[in-house]
């Protein structure tokens, strides 16, 4: 039997252990964040679903990453003060994660494993592009770049997962969030 996505041991931002069970009872995305990546500027998007759905019982969780280009070389503390500085982030944020292969934290392997595609936009070349770019492109089961975004329901079953090119606030996502908060 695996463990529960609300048993999984994280440590915020400020080096604290918890779990996602402090996030129990409430819709949950989970996204992975950089702040040097050209992704970067969904911060902003992601505060606004937040602050929009926060009441609803929508929690947005952002696990920083490196793997992807370095673009997430900071401490945690440089990452606290970019994200409130640069988009006044509210939302909670956790200490720095791996994501994928070697060494992939026990949440992402929960996240992967329960949905293994993500959805993306109509039309959309973000894997393309990467493989244009010399970038190595991961398979599809695992996260293929920052701003990834999974959701979680109140019952901590990983509902559904979209691209890193697929905006917090797209159709896509946002049909996805009411569904879940209803």
């Amino acid at each position: 039997m695996t463990t529960p996505i609300e048993q999984i041991p994280v440590k915020t931002i400020d080096g604290k252990s918890t779990t996602l069970g402090d996030y129990a009872g409430k819709v949950r995305l989970v996204v992975n964040v950089a702040s040097k990546c050209g992704l970067t500027p969904q911060y902003t998007a992601l505060e606004a679903v937040y602050r929009k759905y926060k009441g609803r019982g929508l929690e947005i969780l952002a696990f920083p990453a490196n793997e992807f280009g370095a673009q997430e070389p900071g401490t945690e503390a440089e990452i606290k003060e970019f994200c409130s500085t640069n988009y006044d982030v509210s939302f909670p944020l956790f200490a720095k994660i791996v994501v994928k292969g070697e060494g992939k934290h026990p949440l992402y392997a929960k996240l992967t494993s329960e949905q293994p595609a993500a959805k993306i936009l109509p039309g959309s070349d973000f894997r393309e592009k990467l493989a244009g770019y010399g970038i190595p492109v991961s398979p599809p089961d695992e996260v293929l770049w920052n701003f990834e975004k999974f959701l979680v329901d109140r019952q901590g079953n990983v509902i559904d997962r979209f691209g890193p090119d697929v905006p917090p606030d797209a159709e896509l996502v946002v049909s996805a969030l009411e569904r879940a908060l209803a």
